[in-house]
């Protein structure tokens, strides 16, 4: 199949795999925090080695990246220390934020409280840093946050798994006590989203491999379009259409179809 396709692009195997796309609107799950007893939460030696193993295995088993995500808030429950209930969600720079997954609703109804509150200091610091953190959600010192504190929510981790420009995908732990997550649990955290971020990327490209299989002609014709109007070879013509279906958040089918319609309406 990757033949196949990469003989339609023109491209090698090895620029094709580097072009995974993220996935146009992912699907929501609600989730039961009820799984994967048999992690651990210790951060020392190797039971640490052995549950981050043991999630890395189950995060690529997945066949798509809703079922990653799916699978990541539940897992992040049971091997990071001190986490309750967690969520992963998409913050838009306009401030839009949308729930993807989560294992309890009062992580639904915590990311609709901070709908467009871009303007937060604990919300902007993600927009620089990989991580944030409120010790206290009811404190009065400025860093609080009386919305979480109202929810029971007394403590907050957030760790992005990917960000542009316009866009935040954030992994958020919460706790009921105040200052649940120290040091150890942000580098436990941060192990974790590396392997989500890895196991979505793979469930990404598995996805899109597949979507391009099934419309490699609609795509073929909308690469020589792009070739014969841009004077550009076909790698740099299919490079070009993943691009601009990544950065316009459009499947490359749509965006291949958009490009043949219009030729064909000259």
């Amino acid at each position: 199949m990757l033949f196949v396709l990469c003989s339609q692009s023109g491209m090698c195997c090895g620029a094709l795999l580097r072009m995974a796309v993220w996935p146009c609107m992912p699907k929501r799950f609600v989730v039961a925090a009820s799984e994967f007893s048999e992690l651990s939460r210790s951060g020392t030696g190797f039971e640490l080695a052995e549950g981050l193993t043991a999630a890395a295995q189950q995060l690529h088993q997945t066949s798509s990246p809703n079922a990653t995500l799916h699978t990541a808030v539940r897992l992040a429950v049971h091997i990071l220390p001190g986490v309750e209930y967690a969520g992963i969600s998409v913050i838009e720079s306009e401030a839009r934020r949308q729930t993807l997954a989560w294992t309890d609703e009062v992580v639904r109804s915590a990311d609709e409280l901070n709908a467009g509150r871009e303007h937060h200091p604990y919300w902007n610091r993600l927009w620089t840093a990989p991580v944030a953190r409120i010790e206290d959600s009811a404190a009065a010192d400025g860093e609080g946050d009386l919305a979480l504190s109202g929810l029971g929510l007394r403590s907050v981790l957030s760790l992005r798994l990917r960000a542009d420009r316009r866009r935040l995908t954030v992994l958020t732990a919460y706790a009921r006590a105040p200052r649940a997550f120290d040091e150890s649990a942000t580098r436990i955290g941060r192990l974790f989203t590396a392997h989500v971020g890895i196991a979505l990327d793979s469930a990404t490209l598995r996805e899109q491999l597949t979507e391009a299989m099934r419309t490699r002609d609609l795509i073929g014709q909308a690469t020589g379009i792009l070739m014969e109007r841009l004077d550009i070879d076909a790698s740099e013509s299919f490079a070009s259409l993943v691009r601009t279906s990544q950065r316009e958040n459009v499947k490359l089918r749509d965006l291949a179809r958009r490009i043949v319609d219009a030729s064909e309406g000259e």
